[in-house]
């Protein structure tokens, strides 16, 4: 196989693998959906919400300690429950205690969720390990206006589809001053991952995130209204490298061929 041959398959299989039908096809590859990065930004003064329990709260009041921030919305049929439910098993299996060393806050982004959903939904994720800490994971809802008020500041990026929402998945670590110091990706949280963060937090220091594999790993399904893996994507990085180790393997072969070649070459004339 000459270079020639092999770099236009190389290109062949990238193109297939990750051309435009592909990503024409994946809703979630839009500026408007997303996670930026606000790192040092601090929560807004003044936003406005209703807690589990009906009960009007400025956000900014409810923050005392480093706190675990998850945007959500109660009826997602896909990656929400499991984000919930990884961050109500690192409460069961982490260190600290919630309350005294950090709290959790949870807020619905679709202004359409009511606070007697939320308190269903807490006590979904509240198993009895964990009900005592009722009172340090606040579960909230709000009107678009403070929403994406706190989506902004945030640099949660979701766009309404349908009946629900395309949108990233994180939990953003807050400082107990509001400041944004830390991005946790995925639907998946190590406990040592967040104490980390949260011991960041207390003290002011801000990280950038190195993991952000979600963002590429997985896509919006509108006909099985769920997230799943982006097969295409993966599939097509692995081609590609593989791709890469065999151009580089036909460099290698060829340069070592024409130094025998040389060799020989010189061996004969002498």
């Amino acid at each position: 196989m000459n270079f020639k041959v092999a770099l236009l398959l190389i290109f062949t299989i990238g193109y297939g693998a990750t051309g435009t039908p592909t990503m024409a096809q994946d809703p979630v590859d839009t500026v408007a959906v997303g996670v930026f990065e606000h790192l040092d930004a601090v929560i807004p003064n003044g936003l406005s919400f209703r807690d589990e329990n009906n009960k009007p709260v400025i956000l900014k009041d409810l923050i005392k300690h480093p706190t675990i921030l998850a945007l959500i919305y109660f009826d997602c049929p896909g990656i929400c429950p499991q984000l919930l439910s990884s961050v109500a098993n690192v409460v069961r299996k982490m260190d600290m205690q919630l309350g005294k060393d950090y709290q959790i806050i949870t807020v619905s982004f679709n202004p359409l969720d009511t606070p007697e959903k939320a308190l269903d939904k807490k006590n979904n994720f509240l198993d009895r390990k964990t009900k005592h800490y009722a009172q340090s994971w606040n579960y909230l809802t709000g009107d678009s206006a403070n929403i994406y008020a706190l989506s902004n500041a945030v640099g949660f990026k979701f766009i309404h589809a349908g009946n629900d929402f395309i949108h990233p998945t994180c939990i953003t670590i807050l400082s107990p001053e509001g400041k944004i110091t830390r991005y946790l990706y995925g639907t998946s949280y190590l406990p040592f991952d967040v104490k980390m963060a949260l011991i960041e937090a207390q003290k002011g220091i801000s990280r950038p995130t190195i993991n952000r594999i979600l963002d590429f790993c997985f896509t919006y399904d509108p006909a099985g209204r769920r997230y799943s893996l982006a097969i295409t994507k993966i599939s097509a990085t692995i081609i590609i490298f593989l791709a890469v180790i065999l151009f580089i393997t036909l460099i290698i072969r060829s340069s070592r061929k024409r130094s025998k070649s040389k060799e020989s070459s010189n061996s004969t004339k002498q």
